[in-house]
């Protein structure tokens, strides 16, 4: 039976057609050709580096997730400048580095008076000079400045301890002894002030009241009746006294 060449054209343009379709289908489930496996996303390498997160366990995570971000990669032992400002805290992730971090939320380690971060003006320190949350105990000073030396420190300066290689300068606070308070009776005459035990100024336990801090005796006022020398390189070492009791 002869065939219709329009019949024909039409039937062989549903077979490409169907064919066409066909090619376009032959993938496997993963969108490969041939029915072979997509090859699966590739996770992104954590790094310590600035910008990257960190979670409270203080290890790396995805910026999605974490407590925690780096600041900066610094020395270990950080320099003094190594560390931003409002660091929170300082990690030691090997190869003579540590990370700088800072917590997404407050309360900030790393505010003046927090316990933790760089140790600033406003934070508090125990006398082996080791940072101590404000608001606890077994501090004995507050930090007005960080120097490379006592007599770097401010004229304010009340009493010194050393940090690492810093010196620490201790203005009012804490145990630190001040203009105006009263000592009993010390067992030497060259003591570290921290040794220096306080009293109330109308008990009987007062021996002297202070009057001033100098670098020498001889700074002293008319009015001091003793001194006491500190521990060498405490900044103005000389305590001087006036004797409520003899």
């Amino acid at each position: 039976m002869a065939t219709d060449p329009r019949l024909a054209a039409a039937v062989s343009a549903v077979s490409v057609a169907l064919i066409a379709l066909a090619g376009a289908v032959i993938t496997g489930p993963g969108g490969a050709p041939g029915g072979a496996e997509a090859p699966a996303a590739t996770r992104p390498t954590l790094r310590w580096t600035p910008g990257a997160c960190v979670t409270d366990r203080y290890a790396l995570i995805a910026c999605n997730g974490g407590d925690s971000e780096v600041l900066a990669i610094a020395h270990d032992p950080p320099l003094p400048a190594d560390c931003p400002d409002d660091t929170d805290d300082v990690l030691r992730i090997g190869l003579g580095r540590t990370a700088c971090v800072r917590s997404f939320l407050a309360p900030h380690a790393g505010a003046p008076g927090g316990g933790g971060g760089v140790l600033g003006p406003g934070d508090c320190v125990a006398l082996d000079g080791r940072e101590r949350p404000c608001a606890g105990s077994g501090w004995y000073g507050r930090s007005i400045a960080i120097t490379s030396s006592a007599h770097e420190c401010p004229s304010t300066t009340l009493d010194t301890l050393e940090s690492g290689a810093d010196v620490v300068c201790l203005g009012v606070g804490g145990q630190v002894l001040a203009v105006g308070a009263c000592v009993a009776r010390p067992a030497a005459d060259v003591v570290a002030r921290s040794a220096v035990t306080r009293a109330a100024c109308g008990s009987s336990a007062a021996w002297a009241r202070v009057v001033s801090f100098e670098a020498t005796p001889s700074a002293c006022p008319s009015d001091a009746q003793r001194y006491l020398r500190a521990a060498p390189g405490t900044y103005r070492p000389v305590t001087c006294l006036h004797l409520l009791s003899k």
